[in-house]
């Protein structure tokens, strides 16, 4: 088992991911992005890198969203592979953090991430809490990329696997 760089991997990598199983539900623009999370998933298993809480938070996020089954899809396949190595992941890699009314202590107290989104600050309390400050692996929330700037300044790095989607959801959503 070969340890690379850790990551958080936000719920919608392993959707999107899911999404390229079914030629029906994929458009031909995200069909790109598809293979850019199906790469970063593989990469993660194989490498054993994923940081997730102690507390199960963002795993139960993957278990009401994906397919304990482990099909159809890749995402799905994550969820299994979450689900029988999260005890065998490295003891940093299971990083606690506490919730604060509908917040983390943990969560950068930005002036700019106020209106962050209340469902996604498990995923940077986690990035923040680690002593490596792993990046976080985003998809296709744009609105994430209107606090981009924020957060790296708060020393969380997001990783963009869709740059060119999400920038034009983004302009989409602002009126650019």
């Amino acid at each position: 088992m070969k340890h690379l760089r850790p990551v958080v991997v936000d719920t919608n990598v392993p959707l999107i991911a899911n999404a390229a199983s079914n030629a029906t539900e994929i458009t031909k623009e995200l069909a790109k992005c598809a293979i850019a999370c199906i790469e970063a998933i593989e990469q993660t298993m194989e490498s054993f890198g994923l940081v997730i809480d102690d507390g199960d938070e963002i795993f139960d996020e993957y278990r009401r969203k994906l397919s304990f089954s482990g099909q159809p899809g890749v995402g799905d396949s994550f969820l299994k592979w979450v689900h029988d190595n999260r005890y065998q992941l490295p003891s940093q890699s299971r990083v606690r953090i506490k919730k604060v009314d509908d917040s983390y202590a943990e969560f950068p107290q930005h002036p700019r991430l106020s209106d962050f989104d209340l469902s996604d600050r498990k995923f940077v309390a986690v990035a923040n809490a680690h002593p490596k400050k792993p990046p976080i692996l985003q998809a296709a929330d744009s609105k994430w990329w209107g606090w981009k700037d924020a957060l790296l300044e708060s020393g969380i790095n997001v990783i963009f696997l869709c740059p060119d989607y999400i920038l034009r959801k983004y302009s989409e959503k602002i009126g650019d």
